[in-house]
């Protein structure tokens, strides 16, 4: 599976080639934590049943991340946070966790799409 990015009246770029989804209950509440690292071109995804307000911290995350909160495949959101301090809240019914600097990019207004490959 692959993360595609399509900003606001332009073409489309893949923005990870390696996509983990947080499907489980666990795998949500883990996320990145006590993981030593996060290659390039991975994403860590977080999919929920609707749109709510969202929060994702840095306790027990080794490296900076860029976090990128969705609602109906459009970005409302985009932070890098820090390890172990970083904390950001935001409307979602996605949330995806890309390296730092994967996001710098990708805008407000934009959309992301899951793509089977």
């Amino acid at each position: 599976m692959r993360l595609r990015h399509k900003p606001a009246g332009e073409g489309s770029s893949v923005l990870a080639t390696s996509v983990d989804l947080a499907e489980s209950m666990l795998s949500q509440v883990r996320g990145l934590m006590f993981r030593r690292s996060f290659p390039d071109g991975s994403a860590l995804v977080f999919r929920f049943d609707g749109a709510t307000s969202r929060d994702v911290h840095m306790l027990f995350v080794f490296f900076p991340i860029d976090v990128v909160w969705v609602v109906d495949r459009e970005v409302t959101r985009v932070e890098r946070l820090q390890p172990w301090r970083g904390f950001a809240r935001a409307e979602a019914d996605t949330i995806v966790e890309l390296p730092a600097g994967a996001a710098d990019d990708v805008e407000e207004g934009d959309r992301l799409f899951l793509e089977e490959t």
